[in-house]
């Protein structure tokens, strides 16, 4: 057997069909296809709807885990609508890409400790924040991914200096 190495940036300058074989090389290898029912624990059908509180609650539990915050944030993009009842699909190498993580098992460890502080938060551990399907994608709830761009404008808005000019003659003064 012989191995290569790519980096992230080959990953992303090759060809379109190269990218999706390489996805789906990885994701085979980290054997993500679905498990048998009886494997797993009972889940609810279907990614879970959050609310804004939620999020921010999970945003909270989540502080001081880079990795899980960086995939929760990568949620904030609108990505790609389709379904009924309609869902939002990521795929899981864009999140790894985007969110400037090392391999997609940190994007999966990243939403391990999304769907456990949802879990805590709702004191039911079978509770799923997103859906995988066999190819690289989760879903997502559209509700959910509003609530995930509320959260990270509010976190940007509070960031954001006074802007009723105190800073500037702050400034003046120390000056």
């Amino acid at each position: 057997m012989t191995g290569i190495t790519l980096t992230a940036d080959q990953i992303c300058k090759a060809p379109i069909e190269v990218r999706r074989w390489i996805e789906q090389e990885v994701i085979a290898g980290l054997h993500l296809a679905p498990q048998a029912p009886a494997a797993s624990p009972p889940r609810s059908t279907g990614p879970t709807v959050c609310n804004e509180e939620e999020m921010a609650a999970i945003f909270g539990r989540l502080r001081g885990m880079p990795v899980a915050l960086s995939v929760l944030f990568e949620f904030r993009q609108p990505g790609i609508a389709f379904g009924n009842p309609p869902l939002k699909s990521f795929r899981l190498m864009d999140i790894m890409h985007n969110g400037k993580l090392q391999s997609v098992e940190q994007v999966l460890i990243g939403l391990n400790a999304i769907n456990g502080a949802l879990g805590d938060l709702r004191g039911d551990p079978g509770v799923s924040f997103c859906d995988f399907d066999n190819e690289g994608h989760c879903f997502l709830a559209p509700e959910t991914q509003a609530s995930i761009a509320t959260l990270s404008h509010d976190i940007v808005v509070s960031q954001q200096p006074p802007a009723d000019g105190r800073r500037d003659s702050m400034l003046r003064s120390a000056g």
